[in-house]
């Protein structure tokens, strides 16, 4: 079963009903206690990533996923919480993934946030399987992670290329949001759900 973290910084509606969508069980995390009673733990997260690593720290959640050795996915914000800092903030996060999370570059000509649908390349990776690279998925960012070839396993290019989704041992994360990505959007969670390690 899968237990969402709720720390009061993720869009958990969205994520629910693609769940139930798809009939993968869930709950709620707020304590260590519940952290433990579930196989797969999902870190969801939208807006500032400053602002959701402190409320993080207030719930006294962010030592024992640290040390969690089940399969962990973050999601947007949640992804980026993973990572080592955040220029949004000039926040330290987690550090979990030694990669850190920068602003979009403007002069690029591109327009600020990445909004809307972005195919993908993905590595052979657990996460990805039956999802065929070049497929696309729903993004909504200001903020990216910094491309890394060892955790990479999925790149998009938004006037540069950027980790779409990386790994790390039993950590995942993604920077779009697969409850708002279609069919494979619904594949990746259900790969997710199915992760043994």
């Amino acid at each position: 079963m899968i237990g969402i973290v709720n720390y009061g910084a993720g869009n958990i509606f969205s994520l629910t009903s693609a769940l139930e969508r798809l009939n993968i069980p869930f709950n709620m995390v707020n304590t260590e206690v519940e952290l433990n009673q579930y196989s797969h733990i999902i870190i969801p997260g939208v807006g500032h990533a400053g602002a959701a690593m402190r409320k993080l720290e207030q719930t006294g959640l962010v030592a024992p996923i640290i040390a969690l050795k089940k399969p962990v996915l973050g999601i947007c914000v949640g992804m980026q919480l993973l990572t080592e800092h955040s220029e949004e903030g000039d926040a330290t996060l987690m550090g979990i993934i030694p990669v850190k999370t920068k602003l979009f570059n403007k002069a690029q000509g591109i327009k600020i946030p990445h909004m809307g649908w972005n195919d993908i390349d993905h590595k052979n990776n657990s996460l990805f399987e039956g999802v065929r690279s070049g497929t696309q998925f729903y993004f909504v960012h200001s903020y990216f992670i910094e491309y890394n070839a060892t955790f990479d396993i999925a790149t998009a290019n938004y006037g540069m290329p950027f980790s779409a989704a990386v790994q790390k041992d039993n950590f995942y994360g993604v920077q779009f949001h697969p409850e708002k990505s279609g069919a494979a959007g619904e594949r990746l969670l259900k790969n997710f759900s199915n992760l043994k390690l």
